[in-house]
C-alpha cells in the first residue's frame, strides 16, 4: 500500500535521470518486495479557492474495476482489475497479443489529509478519474478575525474606563 500526502512539489520529467531512478526503484523494489513507485498511476491535484479536484490517470479501467473510500482523514483510490473477464473475452475472441505495453495491475494510493473531506463528484472519463471535493474544516479550526477596541487617549491616561 502506498502512503502519500498531497504535494504540491513537481515530479521529475522524462529524462535520462527519470530513467535511472526508474531502473533503482525497480531494483531496490526487488530487493525489498515493496512495489515500484512507477507501478502507482499519476495522478494531478488542483486547489481552486476553496475547492480542490485529484485526477489519477487509470487508463483502460472501468468503473466496477475502481474504488474511493474515505476512512477517517485517509482518502483512498484503489483499482483491481478484473483479468478473468478480460482472459475470456479475448479467448473467445480469438485475439492473440503481440505486444502489450499498456498494463493494468492492482493499485492502491493512500492520501492522509488534514480535514475530513466532502466529495462533490467522482468522473470517469478518457482514462482518468476526477474527484471534485472540499474541506469540512470544523468552526473552531477556522481563521477568526479579531475586533480590536480603541480607547480614547484621556480615558487611558485616567485610568477611567467606560465598560
Amino acid at each position: 500500500m502506498t502512503y502519500r500526502s498531497f504535494s504540491l512539489m513537481p515530479t521529475l520529467s522524462n529524462s535520462l535521470l527519470t530513467d535511472r531512478f526508474t531502473q533503482m526503484d525497480n531494483l531496490f523494489s526487488r530487493l525489498t518486495g515493496e512495489k515500484p513507485l512507477s507501478d502507482t498511476p499519476a495522478y494531478n491535484l488542483l486547489k481552486n479557492n476553496e475547492r480542490h479536484r485529484l485526477t489519477v490517470s487509470v487508463p483502460g479501467y472501468t468503473q466496477d474495476e475502481l474504488d474511493v473510500s474515505i476512512l477517517n482523514n485517509q482518502l483512498m483510490v484503489r483499482g483491481k482489475p478484473n483479468v478473468e473477464k478480460t482472459d475470456e473475452s479475448e479467448e473467445k475472441e480469438g485475439i492473440r497479443w503481440l505486444h502489450q505495453g499498456i498494463r493494468k495491475s492492482e493499485f492502491s494510493l493512500s492520501f492522509t489529509l488534514e480535514h475530513r473531506i466532502i466529495i462533490q463528484q467522482a468522473n470517469l472519463a478518457y482514462g482518468l478519474l476526477t474527484l471534485n471535493f472540499t474541506y469540512d474544516i470544523p468552526e473552531q479550526e477556522k481563521p477568526q478575525q479579531i475586533s480590536i477596541d480603541v480607547k480614547n487617549q484621556s480615558e487611558r491616561l485616567t485610568g477611567h474606563n467606560a465598560v
